[in-house]
């Protein structure tokens, strides 16, 4: 069987990638800082893709290191991509969490760090993938929908699932309802995920490299 597998060597160092106001960012800040946790990762730094934003002001009140990659500071995007992963590899993570972060990093971005990369979608993939995965569930009719963690790949919320919880929709829900009620599921997964990662590792596994095994208590 093919397979893929990241074991960790604790404190795991992250890299936090955010676009806005960082509630997921926080989550794991919390973590970390909690004395009854014991928080097997570091944050070593936070990056975005605009500044005055306050995903970034939540990591300067927590004393974490920033740094901002704007696209419109670059010639193109493929110069943004290669931009970012040196930013993002000057902190030296095992691993880089999308937390918020809306925007689709490059081939040179995922060469550096690709099986590294996690990020939250707040919809049960393979369905309703892309930036509107709540308006869409919805739209759609759906009954059940929720969060997911999963891996970047080159496309578009189609790496590999690592884990997923449920949220059921109610009859009086719109999207900004159901969004948050997601959201609070959300941080709860993203924090639980990276807590076992860090603690226990993973494998990715399977002729395709999709099934994900997560380390085990």
């Amino acid at each position: 069987m093919d397979a893929q597998s990241f074991r960790p060597v604790a404190p795991v160092r992250l890299v936090v990638l955010v676009s806005g106001s960082g509630t997921n960012l926080q989550a794991l800040i919390d973590a970390a800082a909690d004395p009854a946790v014991d928080t097997p990762y570091e944050i070593t730094a936070v990056g975005a893709d605009r500044s005055g934003i306050e995903g970034l002001a939540r990591a300067e009140r927590a004393g974490i290191p920033t740094f901002v990659c704007r696209v419109k500071d670059y010639d193109s995007r493929e110069e943004w991509d290669a931009a970012l992963a040196e930013a993002a590899a000057a902190y030296a993570p095992d691993l880089v969490v999308s937390a918020g972060f809306m925007k689709v990093v490059g081939s040179r971005f995922l060469a550096r760090f690709g099986g590294r990369f996690l990020n939250t979608h707040p919809a049960l993939l393979p369905s309703f993938p892309g930036a509107h995965g709540v308006r869409d569930a919805l739209a759609y009719g759906a009954k059940v929908t929720g969060c997911t963690v999963h891996f970047v790949d080159d496309g578009v919320d189609t790496g590999p699932v690592i884990a997923q919880r449920a949220v059921e929709v109610l009859d009086e829900d719109d999207e900004s309802a159901l969004h948050e009620r997601i959201k609070e599921v959300e941080r709860l997964l993203l924090v639980e995920v990276v807590v076992r990662i860090a603690r226990h590792g993973y494998a990715l596994e399977g002729p395709n490299m999709r099934r994900v095994r997560l380390g085990h208590e």
